[in-house]
């Protein structure tokens, strides 16, 4: 780890764990928050943070195929519509186009999400892009935090 973030940023570190632990009252149900955190995760090459959202998405229930198919969920018949639309947004929003997030990708969102999911999905991705960016930067080692976080109940390690 090259810097440790919580300790040297102790009051910044708490409002944004609080920020995040909002996530808990979202109106965008948990196992697709798992999802697109797992895909935005391997987008920005996080690797702790994949490392946790596979266990905490075992630990949930998720099976682990449609785990493997996250990085190709365009290809894959193992996501319902609205997992997909929630998969599309947290794409563009994690790599936004120079040209900005296309009217098309937004219909496509609207048709499966309300404005109130759209807007508590949208806070989801920028939350967990600013971790991946915390994480990369400072080298997090994955399963580092695996019993604090419960995490070794996914039997994974």
């Amino acid at each position: 780890m090259r810097v440790d973030y919580q300790k040297q940023s102790p009051e910044l570190f708490k409002k944004f764990l609080d920020f995040t632990m909002a996530f808990g009252h979202s109106s965008i149900e948990e196992s697709i928050r798992e999802l697109v955190e797992l895909r935005v995760s391997q987008i920005n090459g996080c690797a702790f943070c994949v490392d946790m959202h596979v266990k905490r998405a075992t630990i949930h229930g998720e099976r682990a195929l449609r785990l493997h198919h996250v990085a190709i969920w365009r290809e894959s018949n193992l996501f319902a519509p609205r997992e997909r639309a929630c998969l599309a947004w947290a794409e563009v929003l994690t790599q936004i186009p120079a040209q900005g997030v296309a009217d098309e990708i937004y219909e496509r969102v609207r048709t499966q999400l309300s404005e109130k999911e759209i807007s508590d999905l949208t806070f989801s991705v920028m939350a967990i892009n600013a971790w991946n960016r915390v994480n990369v930067a400072f080298h997090i080692e994955p399963g580092i935090f695996d019993k604090a976080y419960g995490l070794e109940k996914a039997n994974l390690s």
